[in-house]
């Protein structure tokens, strides 16, 4: 087995691809879709710079892409294959049992799955014990954080497999032991997605002002210090507790909705309107680039401290000897 394979090439399957090429591997990609090379080429030249800055393998090279004619061409011979389909079940549960047919017998396959677990989507896999969800965060290549589920046919080995191939190409896998819709992460997001679509919509605030009110604020302390953390810190010298005791009762207040709101024009005009309005003039590469850049910042800054993303970024450094680039 020679090469990892990435089915599915959209923004999800790109940053899959730039970071297992990053980390020296040969990659085989394969997407059904209307000119799919052309944009994952562009993907990873976008993301390419982003990765220099953190670090590449000595054997990284963009030249070790492959795009497949046929979804059997990419995964035959893989050691690991991550499927990055739309979030449509049925079409997730018959696409694996596909990939599970055509990929070695030992292989591991992944599932960039938000919020399915992973007992439906393995239900008509050959070999189902060899499949993890392993949902990644935006962009796949730069973010540490994966997300490793397992369903009821998933084997321990493969749990430790999974965990022990994401954390060699330099990312933090989080083992969700129990499945439930939306794993971890995405339920908490969904929370603040479905206030912000609220407040959106009563016209409490716009989007931009919704932005910078996380930011300039909670958002920089979440980039090292998560929220049950920091409100620990919050309590004093006694910690959690005291902070409870002290904003439990808030809870009782009206102070969230966590029901979302009816999805209607207006509320989507509102949307797309204050966003086109934050974007300005750039183009969707130009906030990438940008994007990339500040993230890249962060997590060397963080480096230094050794705390969330940069240790994570500092023990992959020095387990593999990686130098940024200058």
């Amino acid at each position: 087995m020679s090469h990892a394979a990435v089915i599915g090439t959209g923004v999800i399957g790109a940053g899959w691809v730039a970071r297992l090429l990053a980390n020296g591997h040969k990659v085989i990609a394969w997407d059904p879709g209307a000119d799919a090379e052309r944009k994952l080429r562009e993907s990873i030249d976008t993301a390419w710079p982003a990765l220099e800055k953190v670090g590449l393998a000595a054997n990284a090279s963009k030249d070790n892409l492959h795009f497949a004619s046929t979804l059997a061409e990419a995964c035959e011979g893989a050691f690991f294959i991550q499927e990055n389909a739309p979030e449509r079940q049925a079409m997730k549960v018959d696409l694996l049992a596909e990939i599970s047919r055509a990929a070695p017998e030992d292989a591991l396959i992944g599932s960039s799955t938000s919020g399915f677990k992973p007992s439906v989507l393995q239900q008509k896999m050959t070999a189902p014990q060899r499949f993890v969800v392993s949902h990644p965060f935006n962009p796949v290549y730069l973010l540490p954080l994966v997300e490793v589920v397992g369903g009821e046919q998933t084997s321990n080995a493969t749990i430790e497999r999974a965990m022990a191939f994401f954390k060699d190409i330099g990312m933090h896998p989080l083992h969700v032991r129990n499945e439930i819709d939306g794993h971890l992460s995405d339920r908490l997001l969904e929370a603040v997605w479905r206030e912000i679509l609220h407040l959106v919509n009563d016209g409490v605030a716009t989007t931009g002002e919704l932005d910078q009110a996380i930011t300039y604020g909670p958002g920089l302390r979440w980039a090292f210090m998560g929220t049950n953390l920091t409100y620990h810190l919050a309590g004093g010298e006694t910690g959690m507790r005291h902070m409870l005791e002290q904003f439990g009762p808030a809870l009782k207040l009206p102070w969230t909705k966590l029901e979302a709101p009816e999805l209607n024009d207006q509320l989507i005009d509102r949307m797309v309107e204050g966003t086109q309005e934050q974007a300005g003039d750039h183009s969707i590469r130009e906030l990438e680039s940008l994007r990339d850049n500040c993230l890249v910042r962060i997590m060397e800054a963080l480096s230094e401290f050794e705390v969330g993303a940069g240790k994570v970024l500092a023990e992959h450094r020095a387990r593999h000897q990686v130098e940024p680039a200058q």
